[in-house]
This record gives structure tokens, C-alpha cells and sequence, in this order.
């Protein structure tokens, strides 16, 4: 069993950098979550990734900004530059609910207490530093930096933001993952270009004076969207932007973006391409401990640590483009998938740990089910802007093969230690349906279905219809509920052959926009019809950089900049979530007389009738009926709910 010295982690103290034998630091980093040196944890990957090139680094995590703010000048002056993340989540959302709640647990901090991220954190870090350490520049990166590079809508304080370049007044801001770029960038300062002249690195933002001659590139070309001030005044043109900057976004031969901010211009470079399978495997294959700095030992576990622990990510990227989420925005829609030999790597490495007990709890990505998985012919996909490719229709020119992924899952529980694996990663069960997934052998979409059923989950299989309303999943850039039905029935029919019993838990999304009361009545009735009783809903929460945000604030869908109404009250988003729990004996009388005042009788007498079915009594929160024994026949699993309100929908 190898046992680790203080040294296999990043240093985080002077103490700590002095046994290294170091006198000076290259790059220092801060970072507004706990250090756990993991690859599943983006600051210990940039640590890792720049001592790979022989920098010195350390990492001060958590930072006080509270004191005397002495954890910001105690390991001095770095050489090249200063790193700053608010962490793995947005701040805003680490701290709040939807809402707008302060949490009772940060998950990326020791016994899951609060109040050790300040909001806003790389905003905070940033400037603190610059007021310390005026002549030091300032690199920022991870998600909160990401997200919001451009003028963006910030939830929480309800107001329209420029870049948190603006905000925080660094002087470079990596967007999506940071592999790459940073690669560029310690290359170019290890030749000795000055940090203020790193004008043309790709995935790299920053400002310049209006007056300040921009670098040419002559394989680029430019656009420019509309300004932070015409935005402030124009919510249709604010919302025109983001059409443009989700399709740069995702091309392989992207534009440069450039936008006004008051006496400065922004410039977006485009980004680098998706990374190859060796660049991907060289990140995860850098000598992580995999385990949290010993200095948290008697401050109790990192939940989100906890919950990784004996996990393997398999790929990064999402090509789902769902309005409301945000990874396409952070990792691309395109695929960066893993060696399988680089995978087994990491689950020997996990194997071996000390308290490993024989079960990994995930194998899996952004969706579980999208390893290997891109473009038959790759000049087509170079020349789309479509920002899925699988919404509305999948793509005829995406692979959907699920044969490497069963075929790693297969040689994942060869390895002697490993009792089990499991998914815990959500699945994206539409493309398991032939009916949607025309192109694909439906034995294959069936034997993996089966793959992961037999020997993959624990009584419970997570899927994420999202709605059941057709205008509210088209805006979602989600399928018809019908293809759930029919994944369905392939469950079921699973469960028979194998004699199981398992359980699919469906998620759910309120107030989402173009949502209304009724499509929530509806919504509840139809799984109620299928057996669920459900829990695993949220309501909508807007983050920059989505579809749905934009429509949020705005009011006007961006690529057709049709008028698009949202949820934004408390009493219509309370109403909205009221209805997934249609069984608690509270909500009965307030169900029965909205619907009355809807004029829809029709689902009062599904969801509150004056008799309910005894059988109903059974069910268990979160659950599906025993397809078995009270088995609902298929011809009443699909009751067609018309939406009565003669209003147009947008």
C-alpha cells in the first residue's frame, strides 16, 4: 500500500513549499474550493497540468477574506502570474438555492460547512489581488469565469453584468477547459513574451482601450455583437447576442468576438478544437494523489469528494445543447473521450486504494452514455453551427454506437477488485429508443440498455425526460415525452426477460420558460397515470450562458426573437412546483380548485378524484408501480392531454 508524504500534494503554505526545496513560486493559484488533489477537481487539474510543465506551483484554497486577509500575501510574489477559480460550481450557486436561499451546506468544502466562499469568488480573489499586487497579473478560469465572459444575467442580484474580466480586472480569462490554452500560454511566457502581450491564444479572453490597436490574425475572422451599454437598454438586442456566441462557441473554425464595455473592448478568441484522445488521457493520467490535503484530516470529509471517491470519468463534453444547461457552454458539445487503457489505469489506480471495497459508484461523463461518440464525417461537423445534434432530430451524420462503451464497461469488471460497477451518471434514455434513434441498430441500443440494467445500477436506473409538455421540451432542445414512454416499455419489458425489480427515477424541471400552470397539471397527471410518484424535481434556475437565462431576463427567445413568456414570480413558481406533489394531502384542495378554475375537470378526476385508488396508497416517493403486479395497461400510459387555454402559445 503506498503511503503519501505531504509533499505528493500541491503546496498550500510556506512550510510546505520549503520542503519541495523551492525559494520562489512560478504560478500561485486560489481557488474558492477546498484542495482535493483529483481529477474530477478542476483547480488540482490546472496545478497539475502547469507543473507538468516545470513550474513551480502552489494552491491557497478557500482563501479568508474576512482577516486581514494575510492568506493572499503569505506565499509572496509569484514570477509569472496569479491563477484564481471560484471552484468546480459557480459561487452563486454553491451558496443559493433557486430561491435564492443561502444553502446549509457548501459540498466542495470539509463537513460540508458554509460561509468559507465568499459570493462571487473569483471576483473577490481577483480583485483583492490586484489591489495587493497592482504589477502581478492575473489569470482567471473554471466555470464561474466561463460563464460569465460576456455581458451575461446574474440571477442573484437580478442585473445585467459585463464580463467578470470587467468586474474583477484580470488581465486573462480562460473559457471551457483549460488543457490547452494554458499550455499555450506557459509556452509563449517561458520564451519570454511579456503576459500583457498573450493577445492571440486561443480560448483566451481579455480587454483592451478602445484606442489600443488589436492584433490581426489572419486566420480568424471577426464579429461584434452588440455592446454591454446597448444591452443595458435593449433586452431584445442582449438576447440577439447569444445566438451568436453559443454557435462560435461550438464551431471548429470560429469567429473572434468583440463587444463594447463603456471606454473598452472585449475580445473572445475563438476556441481551441476538442482535445484528442492523447491530450485528454495526459490529463488524467498526471500523478494525482486522488485524495484531499492532509491539512483537512480532522475537519471532517469533502462531500464532494465523498461522492467521487470510486468514480471514473470517462469523457468530457455534452452534444445535448439543453437550453437550461450549461456544460455545453463550459466543456463543448463535442465529445473528448478517454483511451480505454487510460480509463483501466485509473480504476487499478481506485482499486488499490486502502478502503476500496470492490465498487466503483460511477463510470460515466456529463451524460453516461456519449463515450466515443462524434461525427461520421468530420467536415460536416465542421461546418455546423446547430448547437445539438441530437435536438430536434439526431444528427444522420452522429455515431451513436454504444459498443465501446459496453465493451469498456465489460473490461472495467474484469479487473479482479471491482465487485461491481455501477452508473450513477444520468442517461440520456432517447437515444436508447430506435423510434428516435433511427440510425442506430436497435439490438445494439437494446444489449446496452440490458448491459447497464443486469450489472450496472442498484434497483434504481436515472433518466431526465424533463417535461412532458411537446412546446415546453422543444424550447428545452429535449425530445418528445413520447420516446419516454417508449424507453419505457423497453424497461419493462428488460425487467420481465430478467426477472428484475428495478426502479426508474425520472427528473422533472418547473417554471421552466414557456411553461405554464396547466403544462404542470398536465405533467402531473400523465406520470401519475404511469405510476410515478416523483421527488426527483427542481425547479428552473437561471445560469449564465443558457438559452433558457436569456429568455429569463429578456423575455425573447434568441434565435428567433420571438416574444417567449417565463415564470417569474414566486406564487406562479411555487404554484408551478406545487403540482409534482399532487399526493401530499396539503396540496389536494388547492390542486382541485385551480384545475376547476382552469376548466380542467379531466384532471381533477386524475389527480385529486373524490375516491383515490387504493392502490396508489403503495406507492413509494420516487418510484415506478411494480411493472409486474399493477401493471397499468400501455393503451392508458399515454393519455393525450390537449392544452384547453386558447392563448398561442410561443
Amino acid at each position: 500500500m503506498q503511503i503519501n508524504k505531504l509533499s505528493d500534494w500541491l503546496p498550500t503554505t510556506n512550510k510546505e513549499v520549503k520542503i519541495r526545496g523551492w525559494e520562489e513560486l512560478d504560478v500561485i493559484l486560489f481557488s474558492g474550493d477546498a484542495y482535493v488533489d483529483h481529477p474530477s477537481f478542476g483547480p488540482a487539474v490546472i496545478g497539475r497540468i502547469l507543473e507538468s510543465y516545470g513550474l513551480k506551483v502552489a494552491i491557497v484554497p478557500q482563501p479568508n477574506v474576512n482577516d486581514d486577509l494575510q492568506d493572499f500575501t503569505k506565499l509572496g510574489t509569484p514570477k509569472l502570474f496569479f491563477g484564481v477559480t471560484g471552484g468546480c460550481m459557480d459561487p452563486m450557486v454553491s451558496n443559493y438555492t433557486a430561491s435564492k436561499k443561502r444553502r446549509d451546506k457548501d459540498a466542495y468544502t470539509p463537513n460540508g460547512d458554509k460561509g468559507f466562499r465568499p459570493d462571487y469568488a473569483t471576483t473577490v480573489y481577483t480583485n483583492i489581488l490586484k489591489d495587493k499586487f497592482p504589477d502581478v497579473p492575473v489569470l482567471i478560469g473554471g466555470i464561474e469565469a466561463s460563464l460569465r465572459r460576456v455581458t451575461h444575467y446574474d440571477y442573484w442580484s437580478d442585473k445585467l453584468m459585463p464580463s467578470i474580466l470587467e468586474t474583477s480586472r484580470a488581465d486573462l480569462l480562460v473559457y471551457g477547459m483549460g488543457e490547452q490554452p494554458l499550455r499555450e500560454v506557459v509556452k509563449l511566457l517561458q520564451k519570454g513574451v511579456p503576459f500583457s502581450s498573450l493577445r492571440t491564444v486561443k480560448q483566451t479572453a481579455f480587454l483592451v482601450r478602445k484606442d489600443e490597436t488589436i492584433p490581426k490574425n489572419k486566420n480568424w475572422d471577426d464579429v461584434e455583437i452588440h455592446s454591454h451599454d446597448v444591452c443595458l437598454e435593449n433586452k431584445k438586442k442582449f438576447a440577439s447576442n447569444f445566438k451568436i456566441i453559443e454557435q462560435e462557441s461550438n464551431k471548429l473554425k470560429a469567429r473572434r468576438i468583440f463587444q463594447g464595455i463603456k471606454d473598452r473592448t472585449l475580445v473572445i478568441n475563438p476556441p481551441f478544437p476538442t482535445m484528442l484522445e492523447k491530450e485528454i488521457d495526459a490529463s488524467f493520467d498526471l500523478p494525482y494523489t486522488r485524495l484531499p490535503h492532509p491539512k483537512y484530516n480532522k475537519r471532517g470529509p469533502i462531500p464532494a469528494f465523498e461522492m467521487i471517491k470510486f468514480s471514473i470519468n470517462i469523457h468530457r463534453g455534452c452534444f445535448g445543447g439543453c437550453s437550461f444547461c450549461t456544460i455545453s457552454a463550459h466543456q463543448g458539445k463535442f465529445i473528448a473521450s478517454r483511451s480505454e487503457e487510460s480509463v483501466l489505469r485509473e480504476v487499478d489506480k481506485v482499486a488499490n486504494m486502502p478502503d476500496f471495497k470492490g465498487y466503483l459508484s460511477d463510470i460515466g461523463g456529463p451524460s453516461a452514455n456519449m463515450y466515443k461518440m462524434k461525427g461520421k464525417i468530420q467536415s460536416i461537423c465542421d461546418k455546423c453551427v446547430a448547437p445539438s445534434c441530437i435536438s430536434p432530430v439526431i444528427c444522420s451524420n452522429l455515431d451513436t454506437s454504444h459498443k465501446p462503451l459496453t465493451k469498456l464497461y465489460q473490461a472495467v469488471d474484469k479487473h479482479p477488485k471491482v465487485k461491481k460497477s455501477f452508473i450513477g451518471s444520468g442517461i440520456r434514455h432517447d437515444m436508447l429508443v430506435p423510434e428516435f434513434n433511427k440510425n442506430a441498430d436497435p439490438k445494439e441500443l437494446d444489449d446496452y440498455t440490458e448491459e447497464v440494467m443486469t450489472k450496472h445500477i442498484s434497483g434504481r436506473l436515472k433518466v431526465a425526460p424533463e417535461h412532458t409538455s411537446d412546446p415546453v421540451l422543444k424550447l428545452m432542445r429535449k425530445p418528445s415525452f413520447e420516446y419516454f414512454h417508449k424507453f419505457k416499455e423497453r424497461f419493462d419489458k428488460i425487467n420481465v426477460k430478467k426477472n428484475l425489480k428495478l426502479q426508474l427515477i425520472p427528473y422533472f424541471i418547473s417554471n421552466h420558460p414557456a411553461c405554464e400552470v396547466e403544462d404542470m397539471a398536465n405533467l402531473a397527471a400523465e406520470t401519475k397515470d404511469m405510476g410515478f410518484q416523483l421527488e426527483q424535481v427542481q425547479g428552473f434556475t437561471p445560469t449564465p450562458m443558457t438559452v433558457a437565462t436569456v429568455i429569463y431576463y429578456s423575455g425573447y427567445h434568441p434565435y428567433t426573437l420571438k416574444p417567449t413568456k417565463t415564470p417569474k414570480s414566486k406564487k406562479e413558481k411555487d404554484e408551478q412546483h406545487r403540482f409534482f406533489f399532487w399526493y401530499k394531502k396539503s396540496n389536494k384542495d388547492w390542486i382541485r380548485n385551480t384545475l376547476n378554475k382552469l376548466g380542467r375537470k379531466d384532471l381533477v378526476d386524475v389527480l385529486v378524484p373524490e375516491k383515490e385508488n387504493k392502490s396508489w396508497k403503495s406507492i413509494k416517493p420516487a418510484s415506478v408501480k411494480n411493472t409486474f403486479d399493477n401493471a397499468i395497461p400501455a393503451s392508458h400510459t399515454r393519455r393525450k392531454r390537449k392544452h384547453k387555454s386558447k392563448k398561442k402559445r410561443s
